[in-house]
């Protein structure tokens, strides 16, 4: 398994951006399908954004698509969430999740039990 760790959560204005980083160890992130997703107080957890394996596709919840970007840097074993035009309902806990899951279908990728390896989370709060 690989183990994630997330940074770059904070406080941030309305409208304001914000870049999360996933650092991974091990040698094999290059070959992981990886996953954003959120958790906001009282609700679920809920997909944001995904990168597969090995086509690199992009897939993003309707909530987020125009506004977040999902990219990886595979020689940094880094995996990043950068956040645009934040609202306030952007609030939550962003977790990175890994999988080894090799396909685009969209339904798969916001599954989360198509993920083996999940990070601490990351705390955003969006202030209106």
């Amino acid at each position: 398994q690989v183990q994630l760790v997330e940074s770059g959560g904070g406080l941030v204005q309305a409208g304001g951006s914000r870049r999360l980083s996933c650092t991974a160890s091990g040698r094999t992130f290059s070959s992981y399908t990886m996953g954003w997703f959120r958790q906001a107080p009282g609700k679920e957890r809920e997909f944001v954004a995904a990168i597969t394996w090995p086509a690199y596709t992009t897939r993003y919840a309707n909530s987020v698509k125009g506004r977040f970007t999902i990219s990886r840097d595979n020689a940094a074993n880094t995996l990043y969430l950068q956040m645009n035009s934040l609202k306030p309902e952007d609030t939550a806990v962003y977790y990175c999740a890994a999988s080894s899951l090799a396909s685009s279908l969209a339904a798969p990728l916001a599954t989360q039990t198509s993920y083996h390896s999940w990070g601490q989370g990351t705390q955003v709060t969006v202030a209106s």
